[in-house]
């Protein structure tokens, strides 16, 4: 007597595509940028701090730019299967910010193998150039074609439209004094009016509590002009940011309880870069103005790399369950 078969229940409709790495959320980058910086920043203090060690630096930027290179293959395998997807992640903001920093992760990656190798870190530093230019206009594509309010200024434009100026971390060292000055001369205006209408929209509406996180973008330019200037010997100018930078900390340590009312979200990763720039700032003006400094340098920096590593790891957890793709409405192939 012969059996039936067993009936195969057809997929769903709307069941989503099945596949290694369809879903790659640009949300994983953001605390990949603050990952890399804070080891450049260990890096620094090995060479400013006689209680820090060179090798905590390099182990640090080592694991993370093995992590970063993961990440990178993730979002690229992604956009292999379709290469719009990237216009469809601009659509909203933690894929605006995911995608900034994921090509302004690069810059650090560059500065990260500069000791190592020359023309490795060219090669990267060029094609993270290139990668930042062609999302910055993916991301001016996809405000224009959206709605109105997609092209409301947030935080999220300064690492967008501003982030070049960490490419001169890496441009610098290499002898691209020329490009560095040109790109610290033109990113510095936008960032200004970045500031300023940001600040207006503030005072006409208080920012909802998932979003405060975003604010805390804006200390991120302050330190890297800082240490722009720093590197390329606009000694004044770059003192003049790092009190700037003291006097931001403090305010933002100051309005803590207000900046993180909402739930812990993958936004939370906007707080880590500017943490670590921050700490890099003070090194770097430490060279030219040993105390205080190197003293707040050294303190920030120790709690910075508490508090960048326990949100890096919480975003990264996200990802490996399969939850920081929902979570954020990332684009799937």
């Amino acid at each position: 007597m012969s059996q039936t078969p067993p009936r195969i229940m057809p997929k769903p409709f709307n069941a989503p595509p099945q596949g290694l790495w369809r879903a790659t959320p640009p949300a994983i980058f953001p605390p990949i940028l603050g990952l890399l910086g804070m080891g450049l920043a260990w890096r620094q203090a090995g060479n400013l701090l006689p209680s820090a060690p060179n090798w905590i630096g390099e182990m640090i930027l080592g694991a993370v730019s093995l992590l970063y290179i993961f990440a990178v293959v993730a979002y690229l395998a992604k956009m292999a299967r379709r290469f719009g997807v990237i216009f469809e992640d601009v659509k909203i903001l933690p894929g605006r910010a995911g995608l900034s920093a994921m090509t302004a992760s690069g810059f650090l990656f560059a500065a990260t193998m500069v000791p190592y190798s020359v023309v490795f870190a060219k090669a990267v530093l060029t094609l993270a150039l290139v990668g930042h230019a062609f999302v910055a206009f993916a991301i001016i594509v996809g405000m224009m074609r959206g709605p109105a309010e997609q092209r409301r200024v947030t935080p999220v434009w300064h690492l967008s439209f501003v982030g070049f100026i960490i490419a001169p971390l890496a441009a610098v060292p290499l002898g691209w004094t020329g490009l560095s000055q040109i790109i610290f001369t033109t990113t510095l205006p936008i960032a200004a009016a970045v500031w300023i209408i940001s600040a207006m929209q503030f005072a006409r509406a208080d920012v909802p509590p998932p979003l405060r996180p975003l604010l805390a973008i804006h200390v991120a330019p302050v330190a890297l002009f800082g240490i722009v200037a720093t590197l390329l010997g606009y000694t004044t100018l770059a003192v003049a940011f790092a009190w700037v930078g003291v006097t931001a900390l403090i305010v933002y340590l100051a309005g803590i309880r207000y900046l993180t009312k909402g739930d812990f979200s993958a936004l939370w990763g906007a707080f880590t870069f500017p943490l670590a720039a921050f700490a890099n700032l003070m090194f770097a003006a430490a060279t030219l103005q040993p105390m205080p400094f190197r003293l707040i340098g050294g303190l920030e920096l120790v709690a910075a790399t508490l508090v960048i590593t326990y949100i890096a790891v919480k975003i990264m957890q996200l990802w490996t369950r399969g939850k920081l793709a929902k979570s954020t409405n990332a684009a799937t192939v």
